[in-house]
């Protein structure tokens, strides 16, 4: 795998037939390296582009795509004048480049502002100048905080916890003003607790599920975050990799956000018992919901979208 450093050279010695092209940010990460093995695998594309800084702290290592039509960018989406020529003759772009923890936003929100909201308006905005139809834009769950009481449905009003959510609900709002303003096919797609095959293993803020079997498997006990009580709608990478594939292809509901979950919850202390083995207590962290489910009525109707996934099935396996 090579990672390409001068975009100009690139595009000049790309031909000159028009090709069917997508960009997808943070695509050697835990999501977006999914997504660009099912943009290759749906043979629809002649070139994948992927602007990546391989920045994320909680990998142990980037994934990459070995296909011949998959091209990597270390770059920074917070830099407008490196990413724009990136964006040139693209049909899609899939937005997933962020800092998506949210104790790390916490700690430095200054760095999560220039990535998730500056970064999202770069790329709109290159998108926009290059005459690309769809931005498909990653957003998250945390948008709904701790008024809201599920099942979370789109219409409910934001309740921002921590500057991460901040960050992308701004990002949201971009799109939806870029799809306003400028007609640019935007589509949202609020995720809810993501795991999978390469979730993020490393750190103390590592998803739940990769974390505890990590703890399980050497020896440790797993931690839970306060009293155990908080629920997730916990949602496989597989689903979210079907939402944003289908978002591809609509002819309708643009500007507006979409509630990737599954409609089911589980509690972190169900979620011990269905890994199995010794845990122990730590004190809560500030700026997280209590309780998270998600209604996807509107997913079904506009994208067609259905999750098939189960997590009991998958902790089995695991």
């Amino acid at each position: 795998m090579k990672i390409v450093n001068k975009v100009k050279d690139f595009l000049t010695k790309s031909t000159t037939k028009k090709l069917k092209t997508a960009v997808v940010t943070g695509g050697a990460g835990f999501i977006g390296s999914h997504i660009v093995d099912a943009l290759v695998n749906s043979g629809k594309f002649d070139s994948i582009r992927i602007i990546d800084n391989l920045s994320a702290e909680s990998h142990d290592k980037p994934h990459f795509n070995n296909s011949s039509i998959v091209r990597y960018w270390a770059y920074d989406i917070g830099n407008y004048d490196i990413i724009k020529d990136l964006f040139k003759d693209a049909d899609v772009v899939f937005h997933l480049a962020a800092e998506s923890r949210i104790q790390i936003a916490t700690n430095n929100p200054t760095l999560a502002t220039r990535t998730n909201t500056t970064g999202t308006c770069n790329v709109l905005q290159a998108a926009r100048e290059a005459g690309c139809n769809r931005v498909i834009y990653s957003s998250t769950s945390s948008a709904y905080g701790k008024s809201n009481t599920p099942p979370l449905k789109e219409t409910m009003p934001n309740d921002c916890l921590n500057p991460y959510s901040v960050t992308k609900v701004a990002g949201e709002e971009l799109c939806r003003i870029y799809n306003k303003l400028f007609g640019l096919e935007t589509i949202t797609l609020r995720y809810f607790n993501v795991y999978g095959d390469r979730q993020p293993l490393r750190g103390q803020y590592a998803p739940v599920i990769g974390l505890f079997l990590k703890q399980k498997e050497q020896g440790e006990k797993m931690t839970i975050i306060g009293d155990g009580l908080q629920t997730r709608d916990f949602t496989n990478i597989e689903d979210i990799v079907e939402a944003n594939m289908l978002a591809m292809d609509i002819k309708e509901g643009f500007g507006e956000i979409y509630n990737i979950g599954t409609g089911k919850s589980y509690s972190i202390l169900d979620l011990v018992k269905m890994i199995g083995g010794s845990y122990k207590h730590i004190p809560e962290r500030i700026g997280e919901s209590k309780h998270t489910k998600a209604d996807i009525s509107k997913a079904k109707e506009i994208l067609g979208w259905v999750p098939k996934s189960n997590l009991k099935d998958y902790l089995k396996l695991a």
